[in-house]
C-alpha cells in the first residue's frame, strides 16, 4: 500500500470545487480561505501525479479522470461519514448532529408544529435543516451532504430506505366567487388549462398534480409558473388563474387574508405521500424510524 494517501480534507476541497465550479465560493462552502483550499487541491493533484482541474481566469474545468476522482472522493466521504454514524448510533438514540433536507411544499406547513416539540422532547438532538427542491435533496442525500430527506412521493429517489409519514390530499384553489368554483369537489375536467399555475419545474408537486389530473396537455398548456405556493396564492388571489394546493398547505392557513377559496380534486391520484427517506443500510437507521415517528405526532 502507499504511504502517500489523499487526505480526506483534500477529498472534501475537490467535491467543494466539483460542486460550486468557483474556488472563491467552494471555499466559503469549506470555511477556509480561497488559497488553502487551492493548495490542498493541488497537494493532491502532486499526490497523485495528474491533473483533475484545468485552471483559467474565468473556467474552472474538471477533467475526464478528475470528474471520475470525484466521483470515488463522494463514495469515501460518504463511508467515512457513515463511520461517524455507526459510532454515534451506538449512544443515545436520536442524539447528536443529524442533518435533514426538506422540500419548499412541506418546510413551511409541517416544521413549524413538529420542530417545538422536538426539541422540547429530543433536547440531545442537534437538528440541521437545509430547504431544497426534490432533486437537488435527493442529490444531497446520494452525496452525503444530509443524513434524510422529507419529500412528497413519487419521485424518483434511487436506492433508499423510507418511512411512511402521511398522505397529502391535493386541492384545486380558485379566486373567491370564481363561476367554475363548485360547491364541493373539482374534477380534473372543470380545470381550464389556460388558466392553471403551476410551480417551476424541480418542485416535484407540479408533476403531483398533472398526474392527478390524468391531462397530459396540461403540462404544455400552462403558461404562468410560480416559484412558491404563496407566490401562486397570491396570483390567484389577483384574478390571474386557479392552482393547486397540498392539503397541509390550506390546513396551515396559506389562504389567511385572501379571497382564494379551495376545493379538494376529485381523483384516484388526488394525493401525495409525505415520506421520510435516507440511504439504504444507514447505521442511524433507528434514529431515522424515531424521527418518522415524531414527524407523524407532529
Amino acid at each position: 500500500m502507499s504511504t502517500y494517501l489523499p487526505t480526506l480534507k483534500q477529498l472534501q476541497y475537490l467535491v467543494a470545487l466539483h460542486e460550486h465550479g468557483h474556488f472563491g465560493r467552494a471555499a466559503d462552502a469549506s470555511f477556509v480561505s480561497q488559497s488553502t483550499l487551492s493548495a490542498g487541491i493541488r497537494e493532491l493533484e502532486s499526490l497523485l501525479g495528474v491533473t483533475l482541474v484545468e485552471r483559467s481566469r474565468r473556467v474552472v474545468r474538471f477533467t475526464a479522470l478528475g470528474n471520475q476522482v470525484v466521483e470515488k472522493a463522494h463514495r469515501v466521504l460518504r463511508e467515512t461519514e457513515e463511520l461517524a454514524d455507526l459510532v454515534q448510533a451506538a449512544g443515545k438514540p436520536l442524539a447528536g448532529q443529524l442533518r435533514m433536507s426538506v422540500i419548499p411544499t412541506i418546510a413551511p406547513f409541517m416544521l413549524p408544529r413538529f420542530l417545538p416539540r422536538l426539541r422540547r422532547e429530543r433536547p440531545d438532538l442537534e437538528l440541521f435543516l437545509r430547504e431544497e427542491t426534490s432533486h437537488d435533496a435527493v442529490e444531497s442525500l446520494q452525496h452525503g451532504r444530509v443524513d434524510c430527506v422529507l419529500l412528497a412521493l413519487p419521485f424518483p429517489t434511487g436506492e433508499v430506505d423510507k418511512a411512511h409519514i402521511a398522505d397529502d390530499p391535493i386541492y384545486v384553489a380558485f379566486p373567491k366567487d370564481d363561476p367554475r368554483d363548485p360547491p364541493a369537489m373539482v374534477t380534473a375536467e372543470m380545470i381550464d388549462d389556460g388558466r392553471l399555475l403551476l410551480l417551476e419545474d424541480g418542485h416535484c408537486l407540479k408533476d403531483h398534480a398533472l398526474a392527478a389530473c390524468n391531462r397530459p396537455e396540461l403540462r404544455g398548456s400552462t403558461t404562468m409558473i410560480g416559484t412558491s405556493l404563496h407566490t401562486l396564492v397570491q396570483m390567484v388571489d389577483n384574478g390571474l388563474g386557479l392552482t393547486m394546493l397540498p392539503e397541509m398547505a390550506v390546513e396551515a392557513g396559506i389562504l389567511n387574508g385572501t379571497q382564494v377559496v379551495a376545493r379538494p380534486l376529485k381523483s384516484k391520484q388526488a394525493s401525495r405521500e409525505i415520506a421520510l427517506i435516507w440511504r439504504k443500510n444507514s447505521p442511524r437507521r433507528g434514529d431515522f424510524e424515531l424521527l418518522a415517528e415524531e414527524l407523524r405526532a407532529g
